[in-house]
């Protein structure tokens, strides 16, 4: 565990690269359970277990990228298409003996349900990511799913692997309530979790695509936009559906799908009581 911070975002990623990445308990048991009838098992429902993962995911595509053959000559940039390649027996082989998040972080319980939470949002972001790519006819809507699902990453590894730092963000940001995630996680890391991600998806060499669909400095692109606003609604909306930045989000989402507000927030499943717009009107 690292107890004390790192001296530059490179020893992180150092570190990092050395770890064997954990992934859900409940991962674990769902392939045991595929691995079992694994002459039936399709691509598409192992990537579907896979995909319910952001640290499973994300070992997936940098293993691929590491361990890339001469037969592949282009980027793989879906779950799917990672396990065709593979090779569903293969992929069996790769992948058993997984450690897992909950006994990583055994003795730290409440680090382990910070990291369960920043998961529960990102599979949150992904789910809308992909919504709104099949409405917006996304050219591959797995392709941004994807990078919904992995943008938060750098802060769930460093829940895993640095719990204590990143309780003592937490405890930051409770006692003051108008200070920014970035600016906290500035002052005690010497840099964002933003600066990380960017950081350890280039060192893990992940594709090009995936990486410039998780940039937000690209969110002029519809395409990085879905993932930038799917991965801020979930955020904003990670405990009540009153956060006050929430009507902002609703705005610049109904701008990118052309719907109303009114239709957004319905799709969303938004409270009636919620305020859906800066002067307080509420979805009723």
């Amino acid at each position: 565990m690292i107890e004390k911070p790192l001296t530059s975002i490179d020893s992180y990623i150092a570190y990092f690269s050395q770890q064997a990445l954990p992934v859900l308990r409940s991962t674990v048991r769902e392939l045991d359970e595929l691995r079992a009838d694994e002459e039936n098992v399709s691509g598409r429902r192992l990537a579907a277990v896979v995909l319910s993962d952001p640290l499973m995911t994300l070992r997936v595509l940098s293993y691929l990228e590491t361990h890339r053959g001469v037969q592949q000559n282009h980027d793989i940039t879906t779950i799917e298409r990672a396990i065709m390649m593979l090779g569903v027996s293969p992929f069996f082989a790769k992948f058993s003996d997984l450690p897992t998040v909950e006994a990583q972080l055994a003795r730290h319980p409440r680090a382990l349900l910070g990291v369960l939470q920043v998961i529960g949002r990102a599979r949150r972001a992904a789910n809308w990511a992909h919504d709104w790519a099949i409405i917006r006819h996304d050219l591959d809507v797995d392709e941004v799913t994807v990078a919904a699902l992995l943008h938060d990453a750098a802060e769930i590894l460093c829940g895993c692997f640095a719990p204590t730092l990143m309780l003592q963000i937490a405890q930051t940001l409770q006692a003051q309530p108008g200070l920014r995630s970035a600016t906290a996680q500035k002052d005690l890391l010497g840099f964002t979790m933003y600066e990380l991600q960017f950081a350890l998806v280039k060192a893990w060499r992940l594709p090009e695509l995936l990486i410039t669909l998780m940039d937000d400095t690209n969110a002029a692109s519809p395409r990085v936009r879905n993932v930038v606003l799917a991965t801020r609604l979930a955020r904003h909306a990670a405990k009540t559906w009153h956060d006050p930045a929430l009507p902002d989000d609703y705005t610049d989402i109904s701008e990118l799908l052309h719907m109303s507000v009114e239709q957004l927030v319905h799709r969303l499943g938004v409270p009636e009581d919620a305020p859906i717009r800066k002067d307080g009107g509420s979805a009723a």
